[in-house]
């Protein structure tokens, strides 16, 4: 491969990272909203105010770190070499994330399954309300999330390897996602993805 064919591949490298960048922060900001004492948008009252703000405090900067990381990575050579790996791994972990909790949710809302949030966090919640924040709002940032790095990752893997890169995403992401669906309805022991 020459350097004129690697240029248009990093370049395109960079307009991504810094969209995966800003489409993180957005998340990270709305976790943060949250985690100063927000409340428009809670589908409940949590148990505890004080760890409820905290759970999102974490979340935040746990998102804010993902969204500095593709600009600092396509940047320094050391974890642009690395991005082909990190962009598989978070694809693959944001879009089973996404894709089993939708699917889980949907069960919910049509009654088939109803979705239960842990005790010691929500003294009471509006379970179709809670599930249609998920199905609208949570899982199609990390679907979005997890298609970005993808992308990314993408970008970096040499041209022979590409197909090869794709199916071993898509039947990760297919397995691992039938496995947290049914371990979501109980009919295998617990797994969890995120």
């Amino acid at each position: 491969m020459t350097n004129t064919e690697q240029v248009p591949r990093v370049d395109s490298g960079h307009r991504l990272a810094w969209l995966l960048a800003l489409w993180a922060f957005a998340y990270a900001c709305y976790r943060a909203y949250y985690a100063m004492g927000g409340t428009f948008g809670l589908f409940g009252e949590p148990v505890s105010d004080v760890e409820f703000r905290a759970i999102n405090a974490v979340g935040a900067a746990i998102i804010f770190v993902a969204a500095i990381l593709p600009p600092v990575a396509v940047r320094v050579p050391v974890l642009r070499r690395a991005l082909p790996a990190l962009g598989w791994l978070a694809a693959v972990g944001c879009c089973t994330h996404a894709l089993v909790n939708i699917t889980l949710r949907v069960l919910s809302l049509t009654g088939v399954h109803p979705t239960v949030l842990p005790a010691e966090v929500w003294r009471w919640y509006d379970r179709q309300a809670s599930d249609l924040q998920d199905v609208l709002l949570n899982e199609p940032w990390f679907l979005a999330e997890g298609l970005l790095w993808a992308a990314l990752g993408l970008t970096f893997v040499a041209a022979r390897s590409r197909r090869a890169w794709v199916l071993s995403a898509v039947v990760a992401c297919l397995a691992l996602t039938v496995a947290g669906v049914l371990s979501g309805l109980g009919v295998i022991g617990s797994f969890r993805v995120g």
